[in-house]
């Protein structure tokens, strides 16, 4: 039923209606005004925001955490028992008697975080003793995959004729790379 003789205003986006004489108005609620647009401004900024920070995720990260260089005796053990006091001890008997080796082993700690843009790849880089100017050396490499929040171990095997031939080993560097780009290392003191 419309109201006779009222006077209706407009206020933004909120319709009024006064009656002659009353001193009372009527307000028909709030519109698509200001607050309104602005909320809406809000909401597409909020999303605009979370969509450009999703697509510029932050590039890989990653380190070498601990590297175990440790001799093999001619069975292919590092240690007689699971235990690591005796790992230690036998170790150092490998150590001592070298005739005993057949070679060494390179357990690798490492970590990733983040999206790769390349492959990544686990170096290990030996050197041996000097031989006329310069000491020997040799590269170990393998392709490892990220995957998870926890670290990852890689094995490098040094064993049989390439043992032999390298002969003992004086210094080590383990790297991570990411393409071209190096992500973390470990280096022996003698490196």
């Amino acid at each position: 039923m419309p109201i006779t003789g009222s006077k209706l205003t407009r206020r933004g986006g909120a319709v009024k209606a006064e009656e002659p004489g009353l001193k009372m108005s009527v307000e028909f609620g709030a519109g698509g005004g200001y607050l309104s647009n602005m909320r809406r401004f809000l909401i597409w900024l909020a999303v605009l925001g979370g969509l450009v920070s999703a697509m510029s995720a932050p590039a890989a990260t990653g380190r070498v955490m601990k590297v175990l260089p440790q001799f093999l005796d001619l069975k292919g053990r590092n240690s007689l028992t699971p235990s690591l006091y005796e790992r230690d001890l036998y170790q150092a008997t490998l150590l001592r008697e070298t005739n005993q080796c057949s070679g060494m082993r390179f357990n690798v700690q490492w970590k990733a975080k983040g999206q790769t843009t390349a492959p990544l790849k686990i170096q290990v880089e030996l050197r041996g003793v000097a031989h006329g100017d310069y000491p020997k050396q040799l590269v170990l490499e393998k392709p490892v995959e990220p995957g998870g929040r926890l670290s990852h171990w890689t094995v490098f095997d040094l064993v049989g004729e390439a043992y032999k031939d390298f002969g003992r080993v004086t210094a080590w560097r383990v790297t991570l790379w990411e393409g071209t780009r190096l992500l973390g290392e470990q280096k022996s003191f003698l490196w």
